[in-house]
């Protein structure tokens, strides 16, 4: 079971990986192909925080995926 459990909680860290990747290409695209306004401002700062809160998620769930699987 300890097994099972790290494994699906290593692919939900990969999976959060993925999401926070996908997350920082689209603010690229928002922020290269769009004129500045505010709107564009605060599209930055809300994925700049998802972005951040992703890659905390995927470390938490690495770093216990691997303590279960030793």
């Amino acid at each position: 079971m300890r097994l099972i459990s790290a494994v699906i909680l290593l692919l939900l860290a990969v999976a959060f990986a993925l999401a926070a990747v996908f997350t920082l290409h689209n603010l690229v695209n928002i922020v290269m192909y769009r004129s500045e306004t505010i709107s564009v401002v605060n599209a930055l700062i809300g994925q700049g925080v998802l972005i951040i809160a992703l890659m905390a998620m995927a470390t938490l769930m690495c770093r216990s995926g691997l303590k279960r699987l030793k």
